[in-house]
This record gives structure tokens, sequence and C-alpha cells, in this order.
């Protein structure tokens, strides 16, 4: 339960069990959910070649490989393979001005976010 609400309780032993019950069940169901769609990406992607390729690369799971298969969809989109990098947003900012700066900067981040969160996060969460 939040703070606000077992404040709001505090006098009232019986609202706040019925209150701290409501929440456990409640999170019990959520993780029982997300167990079992982990459960459906995993059986997936076991059975997608592609998939089972890129999660032969060190950090990539399930997620990730399915977020990036899904995100490049047909590959024939893009000329060159750092076309796909600039695609995800993994190209580095420059700033530009005339001949004498040409300063290079972090990423830029203007693509698909998602691949690059399934990727930086590398599934922590296990059922």
């Amino acid at each position: 339960m939040r703070r606000p609400v077992r404040e709001a309780v505090a006098g009232d032993a019986l609202v706040a069990e019925t209150g701290r019950c409501h929440a456990e069940g409640r999170a019990r169901a959520l993780w029982q959910e997300y167990c079992r769609l982990h459960d459906l990406v995993i059986k997936f992607v076991a059975g997608h070649e592609l998939c089972r390729r890129l999660m032969q690369i060190p950090g990539v799971g399930p997620v990730a490989a399915l977020s990036f298969v899904t995100a490049i969809d047909d590959p024939s989109r893009f000329k060159r393979s750092r076309d796909v990098a600039a695609y995800f947003g993994l190209t580095s900012r420059r700033w530009q001005s005339g001949s004498s700066i040409d300063v290079q900067g972090r990423i830029s981040k203007a693509g698909d976010g998602d691949v690059r969160r399934a990727a930086l996060r590398g599934g922590k969460a296990r059922c």
C-alpha cells in the first residue's frame, strides 16, 4: 500500500489489513500475468530462427531479440548496415560550424526508443 493510504487507515486495523491483502493480491496477479506473457515471448522466440541467432550475442535476451526483429521487419528497406544504427538513433550527434568546429557528442537517440531500452535493460526480471 502507498503511504497516503496507510496513513488514512492507520486507526482501523481491519481496513488496513484488508487494503494490504488487496495490494498483495493485485501484485501477485500482475506478476503471474507477466510470467505468462514472458513464457509466450520465449516460446515464440524459440521458434524464430533469426531471434535465436541474435540471442547468441552476449547480453541479448528474448525481448531484445524480438524487439530488434520486429523493428527492422524488412531488411531490404536499408541500403547499408549503418542506416540501421541511424534508424535506432545510435549515431553520434555532431555540432558543426564552418570548417573550424566539428564536435561529436553523445548518441542522438532520435530513433526507435523501444529497441534501445530493450537492448540496454537486458531483461532483468525473471519468472
